[in-house]
């Protein structure tokens, strides 16, 4: 008998996670999209699943793993007020909601957003927010 592979579950999580932001007619109404590249000249605002890090989460029984997913929104105003409005939308749709992420090969088993940052950019205009959720996923067997 041989051992299951383990499967990484890094793109499976970015498309949920791209499916669930897009899915929502809220959130769509505050952005002008949800990119994994951005294109450019692209209007704002807009919002960007980047950035991730998978580590191993496995036990004696089943692989796991601990995905941190960075999603970066981005504005044209010199307020942090859309920015946060936006961000606190995504988090309302991605903190502790792992029922509603459906990341196949995968059962999520939480996902926990560790923050939300305001940052300047050197143009007065933009304002960048950063967040960053961590999930947890079994991989499903075959």
């Amino acid at each position: 008998m041989t051992a299951p592979i383990s499967r990484s579950p890094a793109q499976p999580v970015q498309k949920a996670i791209y499916d669930r932001l897009t899915g929502d007619d809220t959130l769509m109404a505050l952005v002008e999209g949800v990119y994994d590249q951005v294109p450019e000249d692209k209007a704002y605002p807009w919002v960007r699943i980047g950035d991730h890090l998978s580590t191993p989460d496995n036990d004696l029984t089943s692989y796991g793993r601990e995905i941190t997913e960075t999603i970066h929104v981005w504005t044209r105003t010199r307020r942090n007020s859309q920015g946060q409005q936006i961000a606190a939308r995504i988090g309302e749709l991605l903190d502790h909601q792992e029922r509603e992420l459906d990341v196949a090969g995968h059962r999520v088993v939480s996902i926990r957003q560790e923050y939300d940052q305001a940052l300047p950019d050197p143009d007065p205009q933009i304002r960048h927010h950063v967040l960053r959720f961590r999930i947890t996923t079994e991989q499903e067997e075959e």
